[in-house]
């Protein structure tokens, strides 16, 4: 009896283990609040913003495409394959079936570095180039499906077939056809499962406007994952479970009624076909299909979605928006030539970097009539831009202390020295970037945030691993989370999602130290790729507009250049220093400078010797 109940909680702790992620999504899908520690009430807005979202049905849309096309043509090459194999000697088999296993226990990341180096190597990433990848590791999937009923099938009786007088291709289906059929058809859904599910090959092979749910969730952890890609999810799991009760039932022999049984498999069948067709029309109505388009890179949850669909129906320029995670990463596909955009947003560092090497082409303000509503301060303050001809300011902000007042004053926060203080041994979160953790030390050892001396930057490294075993966690877009549940009492982080988190504990306030800090503008550019230059700069004027602005700002919730935005915000919002920083503060900040290769290479080496301790 005892080992019974010892049974039956083993078995309920692994289906717990299994469903309980799942239902806690399902849950934060009928979430009002964006926070997942918060419950704000119900709403089914989630689901209604899922299928109104161009980004979102974009990728999903993609994503099946991509998904049945590749496993079509996988499906059709690998069962023509598995027949070649099969007619072989044993030699023969024993070589070609080798090659077949390669990709199979090849890492993802390996064939996928391999590949985009090859596709670059002759043409741009895009569609193509990641349906012929998803096409390429579909194929030993099929192959391996097929050659065992192959084995299985009589060839003496396709011969006889052939003997009788039937063509080959009526002899393979009509005698070949009804033994392979189930190998062929389970092949397919293999593949069509390695495809829907891939995000390495996919990330390393992608283009400019080609995103997947896999590569778009990816993007977003930065900002934290959208509230609609919730109720997508569940949607996917809900999706699945009907796949297995149609199996289940279409299999159920406590079912007498063979022909009830088929129509139950027919019509949730049919549902779930309805519903791919929807979502792919759907993406092509809300996505306008025009043919003036724009290739857009940003950063994750950085733009309010409703005002890109609103630029394509004042306009009739169609917005390919693509997100990414880090500046480094986005530099780096940039200068392996994989990437072709009409605009980017990236960080100031980065921006002089790409000046430098002169990879910018001059955006010509004149033609930009909402120009004149960019803070003239903020365009000085663009010291990454000296000539002020490449970049439009997009958003700014400061790194400094989010904390809890209930543990510390104000007074306590005014100096970096709290985060270095033991009192804050295990409840503090850093910062998990590189720079933005190595900026408070080495303002902590009376240097600059841009210094490049490795002395100084060695020095700088003491201090973080000195503070290493008071640091509860490295966080970036978990932070605001972490911060409202009251899981930690201090962090630093950005003043954007410090704002976001007071917004919803109204215990937490931000501080930007006395002895300085980060003063960051994000902004965008027109690389030298652009191919609809125009356009990009209507794209560009339409996002200075004052109301596109304030709204914009209403979402992302980062301060914003545009002089009307400052006025126009609510009393609360000026008022926050995490928003509205003070003159006092910017002038005691700096801005990030661009780091020569060396001198990056060694603070990365530094970084990674601090998290490996």
């Amino acid at each position: 009896m005892v080992k019974k109940t010892l049974s039956r909680i083993y078995i309920f702790l692994i289906f717990l283990f299994l469903y309980a992620p799942i239902l806690v999504l399902a849950v934060l899908s009928f979430n009002r609040s964006d926070s997942r520690v918060s419950w704000g009430g119900f709403t089914l807005s989630r689901y209604v913003a899922c299928f109104e979202s161009e980004s979102i049905m974009s990728a999903f849309a993609t994503t099946l495409e991509i998904t049945f096309c590749s496993a079509v043509i996988a499906t059709i090459i690998g069962t023509l394959a598995a027949m070649g194999i099969s007619s072989m000697k044993k030699r023969g088999q024993a070589i070609y079936l080798g090659a077949t296993n390669i990709p199979l226990l090849n890492a993802d990341i390996v064939t996928g570095i391999s590949m985009m180096l090859l596709f670059v190597r002759f043409t741009n990433l895009g569609f193509v180039t990641v349906l012929i990848a998803h096409i390429t590791f579909n194929i030993p999937y099929v192959i391996l499906n097929v050659l065992p009923k192959l084995k299985q099938a009589n060839r003496s009786t396709y011969e006889a077939a052939l003997d009788l007088g039937a063509s080959p291709v009526r002899a393979f289906f009509t005698v070949t056809w009804p033994e392979i059929r189930s190998g062929v058809f389970s092949g397919f859904l293999m593949a069509v499962t390695m495809s829907l599910d891939d995000f390495s090959i996919t990330y390393f092979t992608k283009g400019a406007g080609v995103n997947t749910l896999s590569t778009m969730l990816y993007a977003q952890l930065r900002k934290g994952i959208k509230p609609e890609l919730y109720a997508l999810s569940t949607i996917l799991f809900l999706t699945v479970l009907l796949l297995l009760i149609a199996t289940n039932i279409n299999g159920d022999k406590k079912v007498d009624n063979r022909l009830i049984r088929r129509v139950i498999s027919a019509v949730i069948m049919l549902a779930l076909f309805t519903g791919s067709v929807f979502v792919l029309v759907q993406q092509h109505r809300i996505s306008g299909g025009g043919d003036r388009t724009i290739t857009v890179l940003n950063y994750g949850k950085y733009i309010d979605g409703e005002l890109l669909d609103r630029f394509e129906r004042e306009t009739g320029i169609t917005v390919k928006y693509e997100e990414y995670e880090e500046p480094e990463e986005m530099y780096t596909k940039y200068k392996a030539g994989a990437i072709s955009y009409d605009l980017i947003c990236t960080s100031d560092y980065i921006i002089e970097k790409l000046i430098e090497e002169d990879e910018l082409l001059p955006i010509d303000d004149s033609q930009l009539t909402n120009y004149e509503n960019i803070d003239p301060a903020l365009i000085e303050m663009s010291t990454f831009d000296p000539s002020h001809q490449y970049t439009i300011p997009y958003f700014y902000g400061t790194l400094g202390i989010l904390y809890n007042t209930k543990d510390y004053s104000e007074d306590q926060v005014k100096s970096w020295d709290l985060i270095w203080d033991k009192q804050v041994s295990g409840h503090l979160i850093m910062t998990n970037s590189v720079r933005d953790a190595f900026s408070p030390a080495l303002i902590a050892c009376g240097y600059s945030i841009n210094d490049t001396d490795p002395a100084h930057l060695k020095e700088a490294q003491m201090v973080l691993s000195r503070q290493k075993p008071m640091v509860s966690a490295y966080y970036v877009d978990e932070t605001a989370n972490e911060m409202i549940a009251e899981n930690a009492s201090l962090a630093v982080c950005y003043s954007g999602e410090a704002a976001l988190a007071m917004d919803e504990n109204e215990h937490l306030k931000y501080i930007v130290p006395d002895e300085g800090s980060n003063l960051w503008i994000d902004s965008w550019f027109v690389p030298k790729s652009c191919r609809n230059y125009q356009d990009a700069l209507t794209f560009l004027d339409f996002l200075c507009d004052n109301e596109v602005a304030l709204q914009n700002f209403e979402y992302v919730y980062y301060a914003s250049p545009i002089l009307y935005v400052q006025t126009h915000m609510d009393i609360d919002d000026r008022l926050n220093s995490a928003i509205n920083p003070e003159n006092r503060v910017t002038r005691n900040c700096e801005v990030y400078r661009a780091l020569d290769n060396d001198t990056s290479a060694y603070l990365n080496t530094l970084w990674q010797e601090l998290k490996s301790q």
